[in-house]
């Protein structure tokens, strides 16, 4: 017979193995207070075998002090006069003579006849209970009351939890996110988000924690682009001999103000290292116009593409135009089209340009400002480029008009081919300053020329 259990009617080898083989360690009394079944977890945690403690009266003399054997087997026994189970916690003794402080949960067993025939106690080791039980607590809170998204990706790269904060940066509620795609919920970033979870399941978790850019498609469909830094920790089962994936936790905090604030605080100050370097270069040009092409030169770097710089010819003191108008535009600098490579002014002086009315460059002068254009839905950006007489690749311009001393001398333009984004605000800022520079320049040069 199986030790662990008193001798009993058929079925009791089987109800011995199933003890036997539970996390939890459990004995039983009758209804006389005799232990009547003890598994192998309970001989684990105190020392005790099956043989030792089955048959014995109570845990008087060997599991507990004298002093408190009463009290604990009063509080024991108490669970035949009570339905439900009670919850108890008593200081036990190990065979070796050391004390364990256990948690008890006993509950009474009902005979045949319906009445209570003894008692039935599990217990484990408070530290266990409470080990458990902070693990219980930490992951509600996670799914409840966290400030940062939580999300449990099963191994189909599914989700199979989504606690509140992460269903609103996802834009779904958190049933309707389940074991959908994720392709479903973002726009962009997926594929990275996907390589990121297939590293942990198969690599674990990386030492750091990774920034995301991803889109969002909300239900008015403006996508937004996030920036989530995020966490990942591989999850196995505890119960298998050998660690079996269940999926990912994958945790998430928006930082995009912040990453936005620091791409910002870069580029202004790459910007303003340009234009440092771009004067002391300018200060080494003996001709002014070559100081002007050094800014240019200066400024395209990391900023668009290709740069033209357009003089202007008359009087100095009008809107500017091309055809019946007090000043025209002359090609004086441009950056070569279609590869890399420094701007250089245009051989043999430069022919005057023939915009067409409405054309930016010809607004910037009559705004004395900035104007921005892009290709938009005015067919493809090369014929947009190509009607005015900008370099075919050109999808996005800005152009910025040359002020000195009360006169208009020329529009700088720029311009980005279609892989990068329109110019902004900020852009056109730094574009006038790079001008202010420019005209400078271009003022010496006509001044020495007169």
């Amino acid at each position: 017979m199986p030790a662990g259990a008193s001798r009993g009617p058929p079925g009791a080898d089987l109800l011995a193995a199933l003890l036997d083989g539970m996390d939890a360690a459990l004995c039983a009394f009758d209804a006389a207070g005799v232990v009547t079944h003890w598994n192998r977890e309970a001989e684990r945690i105190l020392g005790w075998s099956a043989r030792e403690a089955v048959g014995r009266r109570g845990f008087a003399g060997w599991a507990v002090r004298s002093a408190d054997a009463a009290e604990v087997q009063g509080r024991l026994m108490a669970a035949m006069d009570a339905p439900g189970r009670q919850v108890h916690e008593f200081a036990l003794l190990r065979k070796d003579g050391g004390r364990v402080l256990v948690r008890t949960q006993s509950a009474r067993v009902l005979g045949a006849d319906g009445k209570p025939a003894g008692v039935y106690c599990a217990f484990s080791e408070v530290h266990t209970q409470i080990d458990l039980e902070r693990s219980i607590a930490l992951s509600e809170a996670l799914f409840d009351e966290a400030s940062w998204g939580v999300v449990l990706v099963d191994v189909d790269l599914r989700p199979a939890v989504v606690n509140g904060e992460a269903a609103r940066a996802l834009g779904a509620g958190r049933t309707s996110a389940l074991g959908r795609p994720l392709g479903e919920l973002l726009e962009q970033g997926v594929e990275e988000l996907e390589g990121a979870l297939q590293h942990v399941l198969a690599e674990g978790a990386p030492r750091g924690l990774v920034d995301l850019w991803v889109s969002v498609a909300p239900a008015e469909g403006r996508e937004q682009r996030r920036c989530w830094r995020s966490g990942f920790v591989r999850l196995a089962s505890p119960l298998a001999e050998e660690p079996v994936p269940l999926g990912v936790g994958w945790l998430f905090h928006d930082v995009t103000d912040a990453k936005l604030a620091e791409q910002e605080a870069n580029r202004l100050r790459f910007r303003s290292s340009q234009l440092h370097r771009a004067g002391r270069a300018a200060s080494e040009c003996e001709d002014p116009l070559e100081a002007a092409t050094a800014y240019l030169d200066f400024a395209l770097a990391g900023f668009a593409d290709h740069a033209l710089l357009d003089v202007a010819e008359g009087d100095g003191e009008g809107g500017g135009g091309t055809e019946g108008g007090g000043e025209r535009l002359v090609r004086a600098v441009a950056s070569p089209a279609g590869a890399p490579g420094p701007a250089a002014g245009v051989a043999g002086g430069g022919l005057p340009v023939r915009y067409a009315p409405g054309h930016p460059a010809l607004q910037a002068v009559e705004r004395l400002g900035s104007v921005r254009a892009s290709a938009g839905a005015e067919g493809t950006p090369g014929e947009w480029a190509e009607r005015r007489q900008w370099p075919k690749e050109a999808a996005h311009a800005l152009c910025t008009v040359l002020r000195s001393r009360g006169r208009t001398l020329g529009v700088l333009t720029f311009m980005r081919g279609a892989a990068r984004p329109a110019f902004e605000r900020p852009d056109a800022v730094y574009a006038e300053s790079v001008a202010v520079l420019t005209a400078s320049a271009l003022d010496m040069a006509q001044s020495t020329g007169d």
